[in-house]
């Protein structure tokens, strides 16, 4: 299972400046990473000799042992590490060094914090998720850690495996929460393009006034803060695969941009003149009905023709309710090793409840329903009460009892208690419908989100840590 942003990463930083390391741990620190601080590149060796962090921020000048000497037994050491260079000196020449040497990325002093952090997530990230599908594809289950043995899942797998034959563009369609990621990882995997890059974009979730800069990079004094001249992540993806997920959030300018891209295999920096060539295949996502979209005149026709060459259209989880037992068992398994707890089933009336849950959220709804059941019991088996099925709850109780709320009991009833039940619905419904993204949800309520964060909180839907992602 790929780790969330900053969680249990460890993240090595050397610098001979104590001014630059401090500052350095304090903002990877502040983001959830475990840091450690080396003040040589000799004390560097010597801690990843000891125990190889996940990635290595790293100046170049030092004495005696420099950055380049870092990076070269860092990945004699440990191939997986990832090393990000920073420099006081930029030069082209000592950026092509390092990046030949298997650096992942080059920062010249002073530097973006907020773009460094997004590439040390992004590094992070890509790498487990390469790791996590081949160790899938190793072992029993399905392609790209996909779960399930109904028939419109084998479906699926069927069409991964042809799909991931050729070189053709894929739209991968369905709701949110229903697993579109884990198969463009597949079809990646298993493709000719597999020891390539894979690179991730998730289009709403990047501002709009960044995603230009984002997907194609920028070019020296493109903008204000643009101290340097950055790749971007299209070019990241040369010879790999570009998932796109989330393509209809796209603005309109951005859609002719990417129309360059499918159509000439070329794209155009922020600020830039020259036309790059990039060989990517490109994987899109959408929760949205594109062809509709197209009809409102909201996508444009061509991108959409160019982008939907072969289609995959994964099911909700109420379409392949066979694998809900499969699913469920498989959490559980998953959270009682993360939380250390000895919980062996999920209780056949429990199970029984969720085979008969719509699911809205779909697979991940399912996900977070396991591991808050294995979170709150106490016993050695999931029992219903420890499931929170809010809305399935609520649907039964709107079946059975439509005027319930139209005249106040009689007696036990308790004003507070139910407004806050009705508020903890809105707020499951809203995370449900924004597919996870908090942002979205608060945005859904009319509600700013530093109110949606406090209410989250205090409805134990989400930690501080969770938060700080957002």
């Amino acid at each position: 299972m790929m780790r969330q942003k900053g969680e249990h990463y460890k993240i090595l930083v050397v610098d001979d400046e104590s001014g630059m390391r401090e500052l350095l741990e304090l903002l990877l620190l502040k983001h959830g990473y475990e840091v450690e601080s080396a003040a040589s590149g000799a004390t560097a060796i010597e801690a990843i000799q000891k125990e190889p962090p996940d990635l290595v921020v790293t100046d170049i000048r030092m004495q005696p042992v420099n950055g380049l000497m870092v990076l070269k037994k860092c990945k004699a050491i440990s191939a997986r590490t990832i090393v990000i260079m920073i420099s006081a000196y930029a030069s082209t020449e000592l950026a092509v060094e390092a990046m030949n040497e298997g650096a992942y990325d080059y920062f010249p002093k002073p530097f973006n914090n907020e773009e460094l952090l997004s590439v040390i997530s992004n590094a992070l990230l890509n790498r487990d998720a390469a790791q996590s599908a081949a160790d899938c594809l190793e072992g029993p289950l399905y392609f790209g850690c996909m779960i399930g043995e109904s028939a419109p899942m084998l479906k699926v797998y069927e069409s991964v495996q042809r799909v991931a034959r050729t070189g053709s563009n894929v739209v991968i369609t369905g709701e949110s929460g229903t697993g579109k990621e884990l198969v463009a990882r597949a079809i990646h995997f298993q493709s000719p393009r597999r020891d390539q890059p894979l690179v991730i974009v998730n289009c709403g979730g990047v501002p709009e006034n960044l995603v230009e800069s984002e997907l194609f990079g920028y070019r020296k004094g493109a903008f204000t803060g643009a101290s340097t001249d950055r790749q971007g992540l299209v070019e990241a993806a040369r010879g790999g695969t570009l998932f796109l997920d989330e393509i209809g959030e796209l603005t309109p300018i951005l859609q002719v941009k990417l129309l360059r891209l499918v159509q000439d295999k070329t794209i155009k920096m922020v600020g830039g003149t020259r036309e790059i060539p990039v060989d990517v295949r490109i994987i899109s996502a959408t929760n949205r009905d594109l062809e509709q979209m197209v009809m409102e005149k909201s996508f444009r026709e061509d991108l959409y023709y160019r982008l939907n060459v072969l289609h995959i259209r994964v099911p909700p989880l109420r379409e392949r309710r066979d694998d809900i037992p499969l699913l469920a068992r498989h959490f559980l398994s998953k959270f009682t090793k993360d939380f250390g707890k000895e919980i062996h089933k999920v209780s056949s009336y429990a199970m029984d409840i969720l085979c008969n849950y719509e699911f809205p959220g779909n697979v991940r709804e399912l996900e977070h329903i396991i591991e808050r059941g294995v979170a709150m019991e106490s016993s050695r088996i999931i029992l219903p009460d420890s499931l929170t099925l809010s809305m399935y709850r609520r649907r039964e109780q709107e079946r059975t009892a439509p005027d319930r709320l139209s005249a106040i009991p009689a007696e036990d009833f308790d004003l507070d208690k139910h407004l806050a039940q009705i508020e903890l619905n809105m707020l499951q419904q809203a995370l449900n419908q924004a597919g996870g993204v908090k942002l979205k949800a608060a945005k859904l309520l009319g509600i700013s989100f530093r109110s949606f964060r406090y209410r989250l909180l205090k409805h134990a839907l989400a930690t501080e840590d969770d938060l700080k992602e957002e």
